[in-house]
């Protein structure tokens, strides 16, 4: 044969061999595809066929590492302690028989069943499957439909592996090494829990925790101290007697099933007050002082004050998680309180009663029930009623409402809590005459109040308000406590009258960029049927403006604040200018610090100023006594600066400047001449101590003292010697107050 003839002949040959390489290569490729897409179980081991539970059973001997390998894995976890769920498949080792590799398995894919059969040195695994090749192909799992918001959903049979069905022993042995968690005390005081075990285990996906709230923890001493008292630890176990972590007793764990808590609060309120107060002396037949000439005496005294109370609170909700779905909350209140002055006549009109007193009174100051009546939206709007005895402050100083009384109040939310709203009706009761806590009786006296607050109003971080009061006063008459007369007025025509007030306000607080703001102002008008002071009927017609700006600077806070009631130029006319208020506590200008403020001024048979208030409205008392819009208004100017010394000390310090708006109330009242609109400097300094950090223990001190203006002095002032060349021209020594207060709570 010819060349050509071999030369084609092997030609072919060689293309024969290339097409049987490429065909092999190919089926190898293919194959190794497959089983990148299948699920292959490789071990040195023997498979043997199990027809009873249609399965492969795979044995390996005891020092043979075994290992179950997807080729196509998803991913490597460890595993710690044996652990066997039908809806979790995987393989794991019994721990007599593991070595240090043999703790890294692979996950399966869903739709197998893997458990180890026995710890004994020939371990077996199954397989099951509905046929039994070493070669699965992967499960086909249904997508569940997206959920818009995304939200975990629960894990539904028809989205997970197929359900087996296992022999006695083999779920004695499922059941035997179920995932459990470690059962750690959980923070805080927790009580006993209320909630009655309802769910079985039956994977170790999902392992029932009945009481959320009592989830433990591991316990963990960070500094190596042993947790030894007032030092911050984490994870802190709590006391019965411990309000200042969570406790059980404190509303931070239910007391029956996941809604119902209780919170029970325990305080002690205890003042020492040393004060001067201009104080007129009695008839000069029965004075202190034998032979004391001057009008008004010796001006020291002392005051204390000792309050505890006792409040039970049973609510239903998410505690601070959500607004609460119903809440009954009570309040018992004992007061003792003890006077020591220098004067005759001033604890008593009677004289025989001496310059002392020690009074006690028991209250139940609060009680209420409050309930949710409805949803009005998915952010947690809200809106709900409150029926009882309750505390409220109409604005956010407290300049014309602050008080606990007897009262009907509906109350909410609104766009996500942005705006919030208040519409409450009070049928007030009276007043213990020292004490100032509630009595049973009727006082006669109707206020209706509605405000609506608007959050980042114009600017983001200022809240602005709206508000309206009605204040009926009906006319009553009564002595109060100590025997003197609180209704109406002792002065001028003091005849039982009505007083209708209709107040409407706009108010504001918070910060515009770095400057703090805080702003109010009220107009009000009614009638009074019969004003002492006037002698006739009133129209009313006044207007209150405060504005207190400040800016911080570090630890620093500086403060300038104006405030401004309007005065009755005329009191013999038929319209009252003077602006009052109904049941004022302002935190302005020094607040409790200030001497003004503080401190109540007797004048004759009246106030000049209240105790906790600005206005000068010339009433017997703010709890007792009715609103009087005849009265010589007020100007204040001031300036002060707050200083955080320590996260636990804190300094404040005021300097006011003070003056009436109008004097000629106080002229015709005292038939005077020419009295004037200067009333003097309010100096003070306070220090509020912490030793907590918190609101539990809380320490207070002050020191003020009320340097008198000419005005003042034409009210207060007296003449020594007495001559016609001094007579305009009354000397009066600077006043003074210290005090010392404590709040303990529980």
């Amino acid at each position: 044969m010819s060349s050509a003839y071999f030369q084609a002949k092997y030609s072919l040959l060689i293309k024969g061999l290339s097409s049987l390489l490429f065909v092999i290569a190919a089926s190898l490729m293919a194959s190794t595809a497959c089983g990148q897409a299948l699920q292959r179980f490789e071990a040195s081991g023997q498979y043997e066929r199990d027809e009873k539970h249609s399965g492969s059973t795979l044995k390996v001997e005891t020092e043979n590492r075994f290992r179950l390998t997807p080729l196509n894995q998803i991913a490597v976890q460890e595993f710690d302690k044996t652990a066997k769920s039908p809806a979790m498949p995987r393989l794991e080792v019994p721990p007599l028989s593991k070595s240090d590799d043999d703790l890294k398995l692979d996950v399966l894919q869903p739709g197998t069943r893997m458990f180890v059969d026995s710890p004994s040195p020939v371990k077996t695994a199954r397989l099951f499957s509905e046929d039994s090749p070493l070669i699965l192909p992967e499960p086909v799992v249904e997508t569940a439909p997206t959920l818009n918001p995304p939200i975990l959903r629960r894990p539904l049979a028809e989205f997970g592996p197929p359900q087996i069905e296992l022999e006695e022993e083999e779920v004695n042995l499922f059941e035997d090494s179920l995932l459990t968690y470690p059962h750690e005390a959980p923070l805080g005081y927790t009580g006993p829990s209320g909630i009655l075990p309802k769910d079985i285990q039956t994977s170790s996906h999902f392992v029932p925790v009945e009481d959320r709230w009592r989830s433990g923890f591991p316990d963990w001493d960070r500094y190596e101290k042993g947790q030894p008292p007032g030092v911050d630890y984490p994870y802190e176990h709590g006391r019965w007697y411990d309000p200042y972590n969570q406790n059980y007793l404190k509303g931070d764990f239910p007391i029956i099933g996941q809604h119902l808590f209780m919170n029970i609060t325990a305080e002690y309120e205890s003042l020492q007050e040393f004060r001067q107060l201009p104080v007129a002396t009695s008839p000069f037949e029965s004075t202190i002082d034998p032979f004391s000439e001057p009008f008004f005496g010796d001006p020291n005294q002392y005051f204390s004050s000792n309050l505890f109370l006792m409040s039970f609170e049973l609510f239903h909700g998410n505690a601070a998680f959500k607004p609460i779905d119903w809440q009954f909350k009570m309040t018992t209140a004992f007061n003792i309180n003890y006077l020591d002055t220098n004067e005759l006549a001033v604890v008593n009109p009677d004289i025989r009663e001496g310059t002392t007193r020690l009074d006690d009174y028991f209250a139940l100051q609060e009680y209420f029930f409050e309930w949710k009546m409805a949803d009005l939206s998915p952010h947690y709007d809200f809106v709900s009623a409150r029926v009882g005895s309750q505390e409220f402050v109409s604005d956010f100083k407290g300049f014309i409402f602050d008080d606990v009384n007897r009262g009907a109040r509906v109350f909410g939310t609104r766009l996500a809590n942005r705006d919030q709203f208040n519409i409450v009706l009070f049928d007030q009761v009276e007043k213990d005459t020292n004490s100032q806590l509630n009595t049973f009786n009727d006082r006669k006296q109707n206020t209706l109040i509605m405000n609506y607050y608007r959050q980042d109003f114009v600017y983001p971080g200022y809240t602005a308000q709206a508000s309206f009061h009605y204040n009926n006063d009906q006319p009553d008459f009564l002595f109060d406590k100590n025997n003197f007369l609180a209704r109406p007025d002792p002065v001028g025509v003091f005849e039982p009258h009505r007083v209708e007030a209709y107040y409407l306000g706009l108010s504001g607080q918070g910060h515009i960029e770095k400057l703090n703001v805080s702003n109010a102002f009220y107009y009000v008008f009614g009638n009074d049927s019969m004003n002492p002071i006037a002698g006739k009927g009133q129209d009313i017609s006044a207007c209150m403006a405060a504005l207190e700006l400040s800016y911080d600077r570090d630890w620093a806070r500086f403060r300038t604040s104006f405030f401004y009631a309007s005065g009755d130029s005329n009191p013999n006319d038929t319209t009252a200018t003077g602006f009052d208020t109904i049941l004022d506590a302002p935190n302005f200008a020094g607040g409790e610090f200030s001497y003004w403020q503080r401190q109540q001024l007797q004048l004759f048979g009246v106030s000049l100023v209240q105790r906790e208030s600005l206005v000068p409205d010339l009433r017997t008392s703010k709890f007792q006594g009715q609103s009087n819009f005849v009265n010589p208004g007020l100007l204040l100017f001031n300036v002060g600066m707050d200083f955080d010394i320590t996260p636990k000390l804190k300094m404040i310090t005021n300097a006011n400047y003070i003056m009436f708006d109008d004097t000629e109330v106080l002229e015709t009242y005292t038939f005077q001449d020419d009295i004037a609109t200067a009333i003097g400097t309010d100096l003070s300094i306070g220090f509020e101590y912490r030793p907590l950090l918190s609101d539990n223990i809380v320490f207070e001190a002050g020191i003020a003292t009320l340097i008198p203006d000419e005005g003042l002095k034409d009210l207060y002032g007296k003449y020594d010697p007495f001559t016609i060349a001094q007579v305009n021209n009354p000397e009066l020594d600077p006043l003074f107050s210290i005090f010392v207060q404590g709040a303990f709570i529980y």
